[in-house]
């Protein structure tokens, strides 16, 4: 599906708007690899499992258009639509959604614009995440293009959920039957209670680890 040029923005083209949110899902990613390996230098742990990345595709974004009710114009695009560009992080523990957030909001060249936490407030359907919206500066030969990119940060536990919902809610097109989502909401208490007993196993081995530390050095 092609999307009609308006050129207002000085982003003329598909192929030029592709590699611009290209270019800005590999830095996000960079620095997310970065912070991962400096993070693992001074503690010892890694807080990100896994790293995936996506572009929009254009049937989904003219979609998406048109639910807000916007002609289906490249600067409608680029003004309206805010995960274009999309990088979800994934990591072993709730405490670390939190320590990633921080992580990424102290980078100087990240403006953070939106965040939505559906970990504190999840979703009617159980769905649970932590959402940021901002923008990083894309570097071409004549200009800077300040690109938003989202960024959904979740467990292991709570992608799997995700990842299951959302087959099912494209199989029944939206419409799941009542005792399906009843199902799910069921399930995300499940994985929301896993969550917690995995933080608070981790806690206790390391309240253990450093208490053989202390141990081993008075002796």
């Amino acid at each position: 599906m092609e999307l009609k040029l308006n050129k207002g923005d000085g982003i003329d083209s598909w192929k030029e708007v592709t590699l611009i949110y290209n270019a800005a899902l590999r830095q996000i990613e960079t620095k997310m690899e970065i912070l991962n390996e400096e993070f693992q230098h001074v503690h010892q742990y890694n807080p990100i499992e896994h790293i995936k990345a996506r572009i929009k595709s254009p049937e989904s974004i003219v979609k998406k258009l048109k639910r807000k009710g916007y002609e289906s114009t490249i600067d409608n695009m680029v003004e309206h639509i805010d995960d274009i560009a999309g990088i979800r992080v994934i990591c072993s523990f709730t405490s670390d959604i939190y320590r990633i957030v921080d992580m990424i909001s102290e980078q100087k060249d990240i403006k953070v614009i939106g965040v939505k936490d559906y970990i504190t407030y999840p979703k009617a359907s159980g769905y649970k995440s932590y959402h940021m919206i901002i923008t990083v500066p894309v570097y071409l030969s004549d200009r800077i293009v300040d690109t938003k990119v989202e960024i959904q940060i979740r467990t292991v536990a709570m992608d799997f959920w995700a990842s299951l919902e959302h087959k099912i809610h494209y199989k029944f097109e939206g419409d799941a039957p009542e005792h399906i989502k009843n199902e799910l909401v069921v399930c995300a208490k499940m994985v929301s209670d896993l969550d917690a007993r995995m933080l608070s196993l981790n806690d206790e081995i390391l309240a253990i680890s450093r208490a053989r530390e202390l141990l081993t050095a008075e002796e």
